[in-house]
């Protein structure tokens, strides 16, 4: 079993005994969307990458579905949700500033361009972003760098 997959377990537990039902009812969600992952196609452990794949995925569906309680006048509906994403996101690593974002695009950058033997142009977005997403590993937001590759490419 996985280091993240155990620790989720582990504060499982100890929300049932605090009886706290917002952690509680979360980590089961969050549980219940790793198995899902897990046993889908075939039958895998999952890597720690994919499990913040994962974490980030369940995190972003949460803040998606309070923006849109939010515009629907449900503002009770929307905390809720933005305390269950709170609470899924303590299990992903630490977000990138931007001055680091921007130093990890570079660095991307660079990559591309020893591979090319010239800069990439907005054409060869797509090889950056593959080097900048390996690099970044969940730090940062796939939209934030997919913002920050396009101003640097453009």
């Amino acid at each position: 079993m996985s280091e993240v997959k155990a620790a989720i377990r582990d504060d499982l537990k100890t929300a049932m005994k605090a009886k706290d039902t917002l952690v509680t009812g979360t980590l089961r969600m969050l549980l219940s969307a790793i198995q899902n992952e897990e046993t889908s196609g075939t039958a895998h452990a999952l890597t720690d990458e994919e499990f913040l794949k994962v974490v980030a995925r369940e995190v972003k569906k949460r803040g998606e579905a309070a923006e849109i309680f939010e515009a629907n006048g449900r503002d009770e509906l929307a905390a809720k949700e933005r305390a269950e994403a709170e609470v899924m996101s303590r299990y992903l690593p630490k977000q990138l500033g931007d001055d680091e974002l921007n130093a990890l695009v570079d660095a991307a950058i660079a990559e591309v361009t020893a591979e090319l033997g010239e800069a990439p142009t907005v054409r060869q977005m797509g090889q950056v972003m593959k080097v900048a997403n390996a690099k970044a590993a969940g730090a940062a937001d796939g939209k934030r760098l997919s913002s920050a590759v396009k101003a640097k490419l453009a």
